[in-house]
């Protein structure tokens, strides 16, 4: 297992931003993955570990640890592995305060919590993960924004879309709570620390409430991890940033700066089945199969 205490950092974003592709339902919960199905046909079976587990926080890695419980579960019948949202700093206390056993955040502990606090969790990085902004396809004319004209729009001081070269449409910023690790992200590359507008935004509380949210007002924009984006394509479009892709090579080659490590911190060593859980997150059998056919990228890359 592989354990740090690194820095939010680097991650990606995929697929062609900026271009619709065939319209197709958005996404309302945490996406599914597509392959594997099953532990065993990724060629590396998990150490099964009886009992049951939570884990709880990010939404924007909710869907890769959701799939990968399924086939933790799938493979080891004696295990019960539960995976919940909420957002990043839920997590952080709800692990902290040991009502699960694993908190999923996009940040690290020492970003949100007290020092004491934060120095009794071990922080597990698991994957390289990214979002993208998205339009609501009303939206015409903008598919790339730079990081000034990003931070304008989600500071307030440009409100219509033909500020930055789009229709004559106002914009509907749609933001995440305070706990929101893709808040924190956006907020520290994007934002440079600056606070979003006041009193001129929506609030949606995870990934697939923010994603229903764009798909369903027009001039909408907001920011979802790129497993509901991929998902989401046609339904919304998602932008370039200061002329880049979203996609896992310029994560890769650092292009790419909305981006982040995930994390999956635990109260003291792990034992058991959250061990367990925690070892197969970092198996092939998720590095190198699941991450991948949900748009992560390896926490080792």
């Amino acid at each position: 297992m592989r354990l740090a205490s690194l820095g939010v950092a680097a991650f990606l974003i995929v697929g062609a931003c900026g271009s619709a592709a065939t319209p197709s339902p958005a996404a309302t919960t945490a996406p599914s993955a597509a392959a594997p199905s099953t532990a065993s046909s990724a060629g590396t079976p998990p150490t099964c570990v009886s009992g049951s587990i939570t884990t709880a926080g990010s939404t924007a890695l909710q869907p890769l640890i959701d799939a990968a419980g399924k086939q933790y579960t799938t493979a080891c019948s004696g295990a019960s592995i539960q995976v919940q949202g909420g957002g990043s700093g839920t997590g952080l206390t709800q692990v902290l305060q040991g009502t699960v056993q694993i908190g999923d955040s996009d940040i690290t502990a020492e970003s949100k919590l007290q020092p004491a606090d934060a120095s009794q969790l071990i922080d597990h990085l698991v994957v390289r993960q990214g979002w993208v902004m998205v339009v609501n396809p009303s939206v015409t004319g903008v598919t790339n924004l730079t990081t000034q004209q990003a931070s304008d729009i989600w500071t307030g001081k440009i409100t219509n879309w033909k500020g930055v070269g789009g229709n004559d449409q106002p914009i509907v910023l749609i933001l995440r709570p305070q706990s929101s690790g893709t808040r924190a992200v956006f907020k520290q590359v994007v934002l440079k620390g600056a606070q979003e507008a006041s009193g001129q935004a929506l609030t949606e509380d995870s990934n697939g409430a923010v994603t229903q949210a764009v798909t369903a007002t027009p001039g909408a924009t907001s920011v979802i991890g790129f497993a509901y984006y991929q998902q989401s394509k046609g339904a919304l479009v998602g932008l370039q940033l200061d002329g880049v892709d979203a996609t896992v090579a310029n994560m890769a080659n650092g292009s790419y700066k909305i981006q982040a490590f995930g994390h999956m911190y635990t109260k003291g060593q792990p034992t058991g089945l959250t061990k367990a859980f925690l070892d197969y997150m970092l198996s092939p059998a998720i590095q190198g199969t699941l991450v991948p056919s949900l748009f992560y990228a390896p926490a080792a890359q």
